[in-house]
């Protein structure tokens, strides 16, 4: 999904009248045959985060990805088409705030504030953002049961895209689930599972855009839902009343200052059957392919695709001089 974010977001913003180098984080810059070939056929596969080739890259390899990077003489901004791994918590952030070059998304604290979610729901709660209540692993089937009940969802507490992720309906289940999460990230979190609808909210600098709602075929909106063709489907805006909407924006907006994100960012929620709303988390680098959430939420609200990437840049710029956070 990175390299498919990274295509169309190039191919936008040239129809912007921009000029874009696109860079693999794997081989370096691509030429135009290059893009051509990635577009036109199946080299575009989405594969799991753990097999994407920023993922297989140790912290000790990342200044050599930069420095693959035309940085700094000629680059205005760079726009991160990253997502998950060291592409989305705040590593390769860090590194480009030492070049001293723009770029796109979340700087690098709240970039890594909002890949981990323990962190993530501390702070939700401290700014009046409701939160599903969570234990952290290690912890007994008894202290769960007591705490949290079931069903619960198990997880990695900083990953992406719900690799590792199970709900789990039995006491059997509880130990090999943590077991499985365990394998993506040293923490693993046990979340009380909250029923309802799927929402998600963009912000676009501080504004929220338009409600969308994920119907997934799925009771969550796991893995093979979210990149399996025809597992889930969108509705943008989401059928909700304007009280609603407006609750779950304001909740998003508040969500997005309390992790200190920047730029573009999407914000997910369950709806509960008495209109409860709770945060699930926050995406720093979302998805931006043409049928991505984010892109359709924007279009909802009248902006196009080249028209909202161009406002994404133009976002990073200002916050490279300071006019906003």
């Amino acid at each position: 999904m990175s390299l498919a974010s990274g295509l169309r977001v190039a191919q936008a913003l040239r129809s912007c009248g921009h000029t874009v180098t696109a860079v693999d984080t794997a081989s370096g810059v691509l030429t135009v045959a290059d893009e051509a070939a990635m577009l036109s056929g199946g080299v575009m596969k989405t594969l799991p985060p753990e097999r994407d080739a920023l993922a297989k890259l140790s912290v000790a390899a990342l200044p050599a990805v930069v420095s693959r990077l035309p940085l700094p003489s000629d680059t205005d901004v760079v726009f991160l088409g990253l997502h998950g791994g060291q592409g989305e918590d705040g590593t390769i952030q860090a590194l480009l705030d030492l070049t001293g070059v723009p770029y796109t998304g979340s700087g690098h604290l709240a970039s890594a504030l909002a890949m981990d979610k323990d962190l993530s729901k501390h702070l939700f709660r401290q700014h009046g953002v409701p939160t599903a209540d969570w234990l952290m692993a290690p912890a007994t089937d008894d202290a769960i049961l007591a705490a949290l009940g079931l069903p619960v969802i198990v997880k990695p507490s900083k990953q992406g895209s719900t690799v590792g992720l199970t709900l789990v309906k039995d006491r059997a289940a509880l130990q090999p689930a943590i077991a499985e999460a365990r394998l993506y990230d040293d923490e693993v979190m046990i979340e009380r599972f909250i029923p309802g609808r799927e929402l998600t909210v963009g912000i676009l600098g501080n504004e929220a855009l338009p409600v969308g709602e994920i119907i997934p075929a799925h009771e969550i909106y796991d893995y093979e839902c979210k990149y399996t063709a025809g597992m889930a489907r969108e509705e943008f805006p989401a059928a909700l009343t304007p009280e609603e909407s407006t609750t779950v924006q304001e909740l998003a907006v508040r969500a997005f200052r309390a992790l200190k994100l920047s730029g573009c960012a999407r914000i997910d929620f369950r709806m509960m059957a008495d209109g409860t709303f709770y945060c699930l988390e926050a995406n720093t680098l979302p998805g931006m392919t043409e049928l991505s959430l984010i892109p359709q939420a924007a279009a909802a609200a009248g902006l196009s695709f080249p028209a909202l990437c161009d406002r994404i840049v133009q976002l990073a710029l200002r916050r490279h001089t300071g006019e906003v956070p």
